[in-house]
């Protein structure tokens, strides 16, 4: 009997699930099939051990855990399924874990490079308001719905700070530098302009609305590329500029993640990574005896 026909056939009709799903359990369970039953072992009498033998075969490849995790649940399903219509004896896939994915280390533009992109010459409406939104990102390391969701109210310019609201609505207090508050107090001059009386919104559209996620990721992008960065600049890579060089300067974690609203260090110890890079790279250079020869 052909179970995968059999299987496909049961998430389509009786589950009612996608093409594309369908189409992705087809590719999983084939591969389990391909690689672990042949002859010698039926698919009945696979254990654990011959899944954890194809997990390590897989990893071994270099395929990373998150795509070993999704074909396990894809197993799973098979196997749940084969057990309750087909009389399987059991599942082998049953508490079987991915490996954990080796974690990416997040992007940060140099510190000429993040000058350089934040450096707006201001000559229209946007430039100033984009300047302001550029400069602030880089300043503080807020979060992109966090800069989007700022409003008038929040802004203490006369003390230099800005109160965020982050994840789970925890309220924060972050500083904000020199040139920030300069771009900020310029576009504010320019925003009563359009701003009605009861818009909140900091950061608004020429229409007078508060402006979106998607457009300011979009004038990221543009400004990039004007400002003659080659990177694919995002604005979560300001943020993780703001805190590598932070870092470098103070070496001080819990001030950088009370900055940036990380309610666990582990989160903010990724920096010190990026750190290290940044102090091993040095050594190469300059250390007489780290010098290949």
């Amino acid at each position: 009997m052909n179970y995968l026909e059999a299987y496909l056939n049961h998430i389509t009709f009786e589950r009612g699930l996608s093409k594309l799903t369908q189409n992705n359990y087809a590719r999983d369970i084939q591969l389990l099939l391909d690689n672990s039953v042949d002859n010698a072992t039926s698919l009945n009498e696979l254990k654990p051990a011959n899944i954890r033998q194809l997990i390590a075969k897989l990893h071994g490849r270099g395929l990373g855990g998150k795509s070993i995790a999704r074909m396990l649940s894809a197993w799973r399903g098979f196997f749940d399924y084969l057990v309750k219509q087909h009389s399987f004896s059991s599942n082998p896939c049953i508490g079987m874990r991915a490996p954990k994915s080796a974690k990416s280390l997040p992007q940060a533009l140099s510190a000429d490079q993040a000058v350089q992109l934040v450096d707006v010459k201001e000559d229209d409406l946007l430039s100033l308001r984009d300047h302001a939104i550029l400069e602030l990102f880089y300043s503080s390391g807020l979060r992109l719905a966090e800069l989007v969701s700022l409003n008038f109210n929040t802004l203490d310019l006369a003390n230099g700070t800005i109160t965020v609201t982050g994840k789970g609505s925890k309220t924060r207090i972050v500083p904000v530098g020199s040139h920030a508050i300069h771009a900020i107090q310029t576009w504010l001059t320019a925003r009563s302009g359009i701003a009605t009386p009861d818009q909140p919104a900091l950061f608004i559209t020429k229409q007078g609305n508060r402006i979106t996620p998607r457009a300011i990721q979009y004038r990221l992008k543009e400004w990039a590329i004007k400002q003659g960065i080659n990177s694919d600049v995002h604005p979560h890579m300001l943020r993780h500029s703001f805190a590598t060089h932070v870092l470098q300067s103070s070496g001080d974690l819990r001030a950088v993640q009370e900055m940036l609203g990380h309610a666990n260090i582990s989160t903010t110890q990724v920096y010190t990574h990026l750190d290290f890079q940044h102090l091993a790279k040095v050594y190469d250079q300059a250390h007489p005896r780290a010098k290949k020869h």
